[in-house]
């Protein structure tokens, strides 16, 4: 099997890479040693990567690098809580009308605790996600 641009992705021997396809040309695959399934013979296509020595090695992401990625992630799941659970109470008129002022308070102390994920303490690496109000 043809592959190129062959690189480790992970520890635990993941691979990314292009095979070429007869029906498609080059498309990207990854390479998972524990998989199962035979519709890529991934035994062949490792043999031949072994042989040729010229994967890629594994590099891990620097602790800058996975600070922003788990930044981005959180910043994304903060930006989807405010975006379904408060835009719809928050900037409806009506709905908001109809609620108790102790029940608005709820809303925006939780909006704002959810703007301020980022500056707690242990912001990236983790956070405690405000409880959202019934």
């Amino acid at each position: 099997m043809e592959y190129r641009n062959a690189k480790y992705i992970n520890a635990d021997g993941w691979v990314n890479c292009e095979i070429k396809s007869p029906e498609y040309g080059w498309i990207p695959y990854t390479l998972d040693p524990d998989d199962t399934d035979m519709t890529v013979n991934n035994n062949d296509l490792l043999s031949a990567m072994s042989e040729n020595k010229d994967v890629a090695a594994y590099v891990a992401p620097t602790k800058s690098e996975t600070d922003a990625a788990n930044a981005a992630a959180i910043r994304a799941e903060r930006n989807s809580k405010l975006e379904t659970d408060v835009d719809p109470v928050v900037s409806n008129p009506l709905r908001w009308g109809d609620l108790s002022s102790e029940k608005q308070k709820e809303w925006t102390d939780y909006r704002t605790a959810l703007l301020n994920v980022t500056t707690q303490s242990t912001f990236p690496s983790s956070v405690n996600w405000p409880t959202k109000p019934s």
